[in-house]
C-alpha cells in the first residue's frame, strides 16, 4: 500500500515538475535571448550565449534610448492600480448584493455576470471599440472604467461564492450596533474577504499589465502602454524587428509583475478555495 502511495506521489511529483519547466521555460528563453545578437536570436533561439553570441547590455541600452519605456511604464502602471482598486471594490460590493439580496434581479445579475465570461473580447470589440470612442472614454481614466466591464464577471463570480460562506448572524451583530448597509460593508464584510479580494487583485493586476490588444484599439499610439511601446518601438521599417532590442524589453517589462506575483502568490489559492465552498 505505501509502495503504490509512494509511486502514486512520485508520479505526481513528476507530472508538476514537468508542467512547472513548460511554464517557465518561455522566460527562461525570452532573458537568455535578452543578452544575444539579433541574427543569433533567429538562427539559434535556444542556445546559450557565447563570446561570438553575446552582445551584454547593449540590447538594454538600445531599447530603453529607442522607446519611451519610462512613460509608459508609469502608464501602465497608473492603469493597473486604480483598475485593480475600482475592480476589486466595485465587485465585492455587487458581488454582496447578490449574495444576500435574495431576488429574481439578483439572480439574473448574477448570470449576466457569469455569461460575460464566455463571451470572446473578438466578438465584442468593435463595437466596443466604437462605443467607448462616442462616449469619449478612450483615455487613461476611461480604459480604467473598460477594464471594470471586462474583468467584472469573474471577479463577482469568486467574491459571491465567498461572501455566501460568511455567516449572517456576523452583519446582523454588526447592525444592531447601529451600523449602516456601507459601515457594515467596509468594516465587517470587507475585512473578511480579504483572501479573496487579493486573488482577484493579483489575477487582475496580471491580465491588465500584460494586456495589449483594450489600450492599442482604446488609446491608440498617443498613450502607449509598455506592451504597445515595445512593439511599436522595436519595429523597423519593412516590418524588420529588433529581436535583441525586442527580449530586453519584454524582461523589463515581466520583472515587476513577476515581484507582485512572488509576493502575494500566497493568497491566491487560499482565495480561490475560499471562493468555492459555496458558489
Amino acid at each position: 500500500m505505501n509502495r503504490r502511495k509512494n509511486a502514486i506521489n512520485g508520479s505526481l511529483s513528476f507530472l508538476m515538475a514537468l508542467l512547472a519547466a513548460l511554464f517557465i521555460a518561455p522566460v527562461i528563453i525570452v532573458f537568455i535571448n535578452s543578452f544575444k545578437t539579433k541574427f543569433n536570436i533567429i538562427s539559434s533561439p535556444f542556445s546559450l550565449p557565447n563570446a561570438e553570441t553575446y552582445a551584454g547590455l547593449e540590447n538594454y541600452i538600445n531599447g530603453i534610448s529607442s522607446s519611451d519605456i519610462l512613460q509608459a511604464f508609469l502608464r501602465s502602471l497608473f492603469i493597473t492600480i486604480f483598475a485593480v482598486i475600482v475592480l476589486v471594490i466595485c465587485t465585492s460590493m455587487a458581488a454582496w448584493y447578490i449574495a444576500r439580496v435574495k431576488s429574481k434581479f439578483t439572480k439574473m445579475m448574477y448570470y449576466l455576470f457569469v455569461f460575460s465570461m464566455i463571451v470572446p473580447f473578438q466578438m465584442v470589440m468593435f463595437t466596443m471599440t466604437f462605443t467607448v470612442t462616442s462616449l469619449s472614454l478612450n483615455n487613461l481614466i476611461g480604459i480604467i472604467f473598460v477594464y471594470l466591464g471586462f474583468g467584472a464577471g469573474l471577479s463577482v463570480f469568486m467574491m459571491c461564492g465567498f461572501v455566501k460562506s460568511i455567516p449572517l448572524e456576523i452583519e446582523e451583530a454588526a447592525m444592531i450596533d447601529g451600523c449602516n448597509p456601507i459601515q457594515t460593508f467596509f468594516m465587517v464584510v470587507f475585512p473578511i474577504l480579504k483572501p479573496t479580494a487579493i486573488t482577484v487583485a493579483i489575477l487582475n493586476a496580471m491580465w491588465i499589465w500584460n494586456d495589449y490588444l483594450l489600450p492599442y484599439l482604446i488609446l491608440g499610439t498617443s498613450n502607449k502602454t509598455m506592451p504597445v511601446a515595445i512593439q511599436l518601438a522595436m519595429q523597423g521599417a519593412y516590418g524588420s524587428v529588433d529581436w535583441g532590442g525586442f527580449m530586453a524589453m519584454l524582461v523589463l517589462a515581466i520583472i515587476p509583475i513577476i515581484i507582485f506575483y512572488i509576493a502575494c502568490q500566497k493568497y491566491i489559492i487560499k482565495g480561490v478555495v475560499a471562493g468555492a465552498v459555496k458558489g
